[in-house]
């Protein structure tokens, strides 16, 4: 099938939909790309969506292994968030890291799609991901400075308060909730100024709990979520080994 509009979405846990679970759909999440998608598409049957995005992988991996092939694709439209995953690493050579981001981006741009990056999140809440604040706020400059070389247009996560609610965030407060993913699809096609139809989900309520109660929480979280992602990095796995792309080829859904 001929495709006029193409959208093809790159990244990791973040646009592969992490966090916003539907069995039925592939890998078992939906997220805030398809649901753009499903917005773009909804009056254009020539409207076809790719989503390359796969979770756990790291900036150098989605240069080499998403990029040449969103641009076989043909695109119109190109999402990309890259980097999250570098930042928690222990050593990290963001200026590096940032110009193979921009290589990546100019290739991209060259193809005549209009290109959308975003920046990362202010974790200041967290007193765990909060501790890489400073990293963030220097990958953020970065990102804006490519973004303007190149003609991008930026969602600025940075700065969308509405996210200290932990009602936007999944159990394992590294993703985002369904919530949060309705939410920022609502976001991203605010930049793109399309209009949609989208309506946040309720949110879980989160309870207050007593000090006991939170170290209880606390402790679970540690075994349950923090201690097998920290083993992941320490053994050089990742949550994507084995995983393929969601929608590897343009399709309609």
């Amino acid at each position: 099938m001929d495709f006029a509009a193409r959208y093809v979405a790159l990244g990791d846990s973040f646009t592969e939909g992490l966090g916003d679970d539907e069995p039925a759909r592939p890998n078992g999440v939906r997220g805030w790309a398809d649901r753009v998608a499903e917005q773009l598409g909804a009056a254009d049957p020539s409207f076809g969506y790719a989503n390359l995005a796969i979770r756990g992988r790291k900036l150098r991996q989605i240069m080499a292994e998403q990029v040449d092939a969103a641009v076989e694709l043909k695109p119109t439209l190109v999402t990309i968030y890259a980097g999250a995953n570098d930042i928690f690493r222990p050593k990290i050579d963001i200026d590096g890291l940032l110009e193979e981001y921009d290589a990546g981006i100019r290739k991209l741009s060259a193809t005549g799609a209009k290109v959308v990056m975003f920046t990362g999140f202010d974790a200041r809440g967290s007193k765990v991901f909060g501790t890489m604040r400073g990293r963030t706020a220097i990958y953020n400059e970065l990102v804006r400075g490519i973004a303007g070389d190149h003609g991008a247009l930026l969602v600025d996560y940075w700065r969308f308060s509405e996210y200290y609610d932990w009602g936007m965030w999944a159990k394992d407060r590294m993703h985002m909730s369904a919530a949060g993913h309705a939410n920022m699809a609502k976001r991203v096609l605010t930049v793109l100024e399309h209009d949609h139809s989208i309506e946040v989900p309720p949110m879980t309520p989160v309870p207050e709990l007593s000090r006991a109660e939170a170290i209880r929480a606390n402790a679970r979280w540690v075994r349950e979520h923090a201690g097998p992602w920290v083993m992941r990095r320490v053994t050089g796995r990742s949550s994507g080994d084995g995983l393929e792309p969601r929608y590897s080829r343009l399709t309609r859904i």
